[in-house]
């Protein structure tokens, strides 16, 4: 059985020593699932370039979004993460549960959890009730390609966790 595990900032390209220097320095730590994208010498630079790139929606919108497809995706460490940066995106711990359940009380907010569950879930067939109750709360064409990248951003993180399994080192997100 093959076991993953974290590199140490040594052990990664010049290039990745530079970008776990600033994650240090912005997080205090180099979380064990961005220290394993350092594995590849371009993809932790690449990744954060997307998962950092200017969209309409707002922090609060991106966290729900990763919260219920890390939910529907079953990734504890995206989860666990999403769950800590979702408090300090201003969410409550109900909410975050809420949110994890598919759901929020906000309709706006709401439309757009359903949306990213139905399209995660159903690998982009949602259906078109769920896309119109989007619409119908202020959403547009724009934010709907802003969800796609957004979801694919995660998805991505999902299944890189769910393959390779390396510790979680953030506060373990309850189970629902």
């Amino acid at each position: 059985m093959t076991t993953f595990t974290v590199p140490t900032r040594e052990q990664v390209s010049e290039n990745n020593q530079v970008v776990f220097d600033n994650l240090q320095k912005a997080l205090g730590f180099v979380p064990n699932l961005y220290a394993f994208i350092g594995n590849s010498k371009n993809g932790l630079e690449r990744y954060l370039a997307y998962q950092t790139a200017k969209s309409t929606l707002t922090n609060k919108e991106k966290e729900a979004v990763n919260l219920i497809v890390s939910q529907v995706n079953e990734c504890v460490y995206c989860q666990s993460a999403h769950t800590v940066l979702g408090k300090m995106n201003g969410f409550s711990d109900e909410q975050l549960l809420d949110i994890r359940k598919g759901k929020a009380t906000d309709a706006k907010l709401n439309a757009l959890v359903q949306l990213a569950s139905d399209i995660t879930a159903n690998r982009g067939k949602a259906s078109q009730a769920t896309i119109d109750n989007f619409f119908a709360q202020g959403y547009t064409n724009e934010s709907l390609v802003d969800l796609n990248l957004l979801i694919s951003d995660k998805v991505a993180m999902n299944f890189l966790h769910n393959l390779i399994k390396i510790p979680v080192d953030f506060p373990l997100a309850p189970a629902l």
